[in-house]
């Protein structure tokens, strides 16, 4: 499992979320860690639909699968169970500040990464599996 935070301070230029070439990087990085192709299962989220992201899809094709889901299906989206995870740990942290809850999110992120049963329920929960 790969993931990207990032906070947003609403300061005049910052960016409010994760762009298409912060994702195009992120892949970038997990394809050479992992040294091998990805499939990805993604949602219709704007950044994915760019064409910009659709050019770097096609320009990496050897290595790099993308299967894009239905309109509005998160029954068929393994990330929903991730954040489900999350929100289920952090559900009742009093933080006191957006650098605390972002400390809290990467924390879970980081223990869910390094248990691969939870990603795996996760996937199978959408009838969608991977074999070995």
């Amino acid at each position: 499992m790969f993931y990207s935070v990032r906070e947003y301070r609403g300061r005049k230029g910052e960016p409010k979320g994760i762009g298409w070439r912060d994702l195009r990087d992120l892949l970038v990085r997990a394809h050479i860690q992992l040294g091998g192709p990805i499939v990805l299962v993604w949602d219709n989220l704007r950044m994915h639909l760019v064409e910009a992201m659709r050019r770097f899809i096609a320009d990496h094709a050897d290595w790099l699968t993308v299967f894009q889901l239905p309109s509005y299906s998160p029954h068929l989206n393994p990330q929903e169970g991730i954040w489900s995870l999350i929100k289920r740990d952090i559900g009742n942290l009093a933080a006191a500040d957006l650098g605390q809850i972002t400390r809290a999110v990467k924390r879970r992120l980081k223990q869910i990464q390094y248990r691969p049963d939870l990603v795996d329920g996760c996937l199978t929960s959408t009838g969608l599996r991977m074999d070995d």
